[in-house]
């Protein structure tokens, strides 16, 4: 299920200067945009991240870092079948699967957060464990949604349902009221320093719809009173030296914001994850 890399002809994230082989992070890009159910447009996020990525710089004065001494390689997105949402999971799983069994470290460019979903299946069969932190400013804990099992609603419940319990939860501040009994809020960096294994691995998911809306509104769904950028850095800051193995940025609708400052800041956030990936090289 490996994707033929010469073929792909998209625009590059950059600092993505590297070559598969010489690679140990990946980039890659999950334009699944099938089950919104608010507002879609998630699928033009990859391109859009990757054209606001060059409005940065390489280098972050949060966690002390810069993409230019790090191999990262930009493999385009893939190629997803919007009318057969099976076939599209098994798709990112096959991917990530081979990324992983290449000992690639590897960043999703989403699409919407049901990405996670198949990503998570391939964590299981290339890890004997670890660790999600999901930034979110909802559950996504629901049965089901809009009597669908399985979309942005639902996937950390499927993800638990594949028996993958230790789940950070970040930023939440919506949901049902049984989502609020049943699963608790990380409610500060040290929290989440402190509960975090760091002896684990670690996979982000980081839905960007956690940031404020007047920051960030162009989102899938946009919920007020959640985190500024310097706090999102500030938890950052506190797991550095966790080895995180992957992680995914989603649910960015860009062409809701016309001011493209959306775009921008997921462009940051995954600069930010990408040096995280490889603090413990600091």
């Amino acid at each position: 299920m490996g994707l033929n890399f010469e073929q792909l002809n998209q625009s590059k994230y950059i600092g993505a200067n590297g070559d598969y082989e010489g690679s140990n992070l990946v980039l890659i890009g999950c334009p699944l945009d099938v089950t919104s159910s608010f507002r879609s447009g998630s699928k033009f996020a990859p391109e859009s991240i990757r054209k606001a990525s060059w409005t940065l710089e390489t280098y972050s004065p949060y966690l002390k870092g810069d993409l230019g001494v790090l191999k990262i390689f930009d493999a385009g997105n893939i190629p997803l079948i919007p009318s057969d949402l099976n076939t599209s999971f098994d798709l990112i799983e096959g991917q990530a699967s081979d990324f992983f069994k290449d000992s690639k470290k590897v960043l999703f460019l989403g699409g919407e957060h049901l990405i996670t979903y198949p990503v998570a299946k391939a964590l299981k069969k290339n890890f004997k464990t670890f660790q999600i932190i999901h930034f979110d400013a909802h559950w996504d804990m629901r049965d089901s949604y809009e009597g669908m099992q399985f979309c942005h609603a639902t996937v950390m419940k499927r993800i638990k349902d594949l028996g993958i319990t230790k789940i950070f939860h970040v930023g939440i501040r919506s949901g049902t009221e049984e989502e609020f009994k049943n699963s608790r809020i990380i409610d500060s960096p040290q929290r989440l320093k402190e509960e975090l294994d760091f002896s684990i691995p670690v996979y982000i998911t980081f839905d960007m719809d956690v940031i404020d809306p007047s920051l960030v509104p162009g989102v899938s769904t946009p919920e007020p009173d959640g985190l500024m950028f310097g706090e999102v850095m500030e938890y950052f800051i506190s797991i550095a030296g966790v080895d995180v193995v992957g992680a995914d940025v989603v649910e960015l609708a860009p062409d809701y914001d016309w001011t493209f400052v959306s775009s921008i800041c997921a462009a940051k956030v995954v600069r930010e994850i990408m040096i995280l990936m490889h603090k413990r090289e600091y």
